[in-house]
């Protein structure tokens, strides 16, 4: 499935200025890594954010996020988060905070 270009060069800008992080291409989708780990990304026209699994629940109550199910299994601690529900630049920071606090407690690999 190809990805939102708009969607995805909004998430290149967000993460323009943090330390070590990349981009990737993978699930069909465009992954953008952080210290060698994944951290948000967008497959179609959807936001995918690893929380974690302690966020996890918190997550899924938050308008317009489903589980992550790219394999047809649930993946826990990813979400997908739909387009409305990160339609300002501020509220496509918020997903993308909490993708990087997620992140940011896991070693570099």
């Amino acid at each position: 499935m190809p990805f939102d270009e708009n969607v995805a060069e909004r998430l290149r800008e967000a993460f323009r200025r943090i330390p070590g992080a990349q981009e990737k291409r993978m699930f069909g989708g465009l992954a953008i890594m952080v210290r060698g780990h994944m951290c948000c990304g967008v497959i179609g026209d959807e936001l995918m954010v690893r929380v974690g699994s302690e966020a996890y629940d918190e997550a899924l109550g938050l308008p317009g996020v489903r589980e992550m199910d790219f394999t047809g299994k649930p993946l826990r601690g990813f979400v997908y988060v739909a387009a409305d529900a990160f339609e300002t630049a501020a509220s496509l920071q918020e997903w993308v905070e909490r993708g990087l606090a997620f992140v940011r407690t896991l070693p570099p690999k």
